[in-house]
């Protein structure tokens, strides 16, 4: 009975929490049109999330197009299939490592800082005195780091596929020597644009989703600075495991849209 009374408990929690984050995304959304405007806050955190990720994710993704170009010409050299590599590694990081990866290095990086950020404004009563003055504080605070997640994060997805691709096409043209316009024939004939815009989708609801967590444990932080470890801790493991989780969701939602529209995936 009393697990069960846990379980029932924690179950309840996480809907109430659900519902709460819910509520501050659909305000933080009507927020952004709302006068004052918050544009150079939005840019602020444009430049946070955005330019000072770009190294990093040129860095993971450099080593990810190499990685993964060599196991799977691994794997078709079995077969003699090596010709595949290109396209085979191509749909891999469009569809589903760029934004996935790309999401849980910037959640990582970003969103703790967000995280540990309002936490600390809010253990310090920086967020009460702001609302004493008449600031909207989720204006203010939550709805630019969202708007700004959803904008940079499908173009950190780009500059992940970009370079993961070059580093695919160095490890299979420079290091084991295939046929460089095989190649690229074989990725032109087979990857779509649809292919490219699935993975920057599933990016901008990402970054919208990791901003959302990390903004929403730090603003409701309590129980000083333990409490702000703990914000960030949990702000960023929940948003990475709910980049995973959504991404397969995101996956079967857009394959049911190419079956329903009679797109060929």
């Amino acid at each position: 009975m009393e697990l069960a009374g846990g379980i029932s408990q924690k179950f309840k929690g996480f809907v109430t929490e659900v519902g709460q984050m819910s509520i501050m995304l659909g305000r933080s959304i009507r927020l952004v049109f709302a006068k004052p405007s918050r544009t150079v806050e939005i840019f602020k955190h444009m430049e946070f999330i955005g330019n000072q990720s770009v190294g990093i994710i040129s860095l993971t993704s450099l080593f990810t197009g190499l990685a993964l170009s060599f196991q799977v010409y691994l794997g078709f050299k079995i077969v003699n299939a090596t010709n595949l590599v290109g396209p085979t590694v191509a749909l891999g990081i469009f569809r589903e490592l760029g934004p996935v990866l790309t999401g849980l290095i910037v959640a990582a990086r970003a969103g703790g800082a967000m995280a540990a950020r309002l936490g600390t404004m809010k253990v310090n009563e920086q967020i009460d005195a702001l609302d004493v003055m008449g600031v909207n504080t989720v204006q203010y605070l939550i709805s630019p780091r969202i708007v700004a997640a959803f904008i940079c994060m499908p173009m950190l997805t780009a500059i992940f596929d970009f370079v993961a691709m070059v580093g695919s096409w160095f490890l299979c043209v420079v290091l084991v020597d295939l046929d460089q316009a095989v190649f690229l024939d074989r990725i032109n004939q087979t990857v779509e644009l649809k292919h490219i815009l699935e993975g920057l989708f599933k990016s901008a609801v990402f970054g919208i989703i990791f901003a959302l967590i990390c903004s929403y444990k730090g603003y409701n932080t309590t129980g000083g600075a333990k409490g702000v470890g703990e914000a960030t801790n949990r702000g960023v493991v929940i948003s990475m495991v709910m980049i995973i989780v959504l991404d397969y969701f995101l996956t079967n939602m857009i394959r049911a849209y190419y079956v329903f529209s009679g797109d060929v995936m």
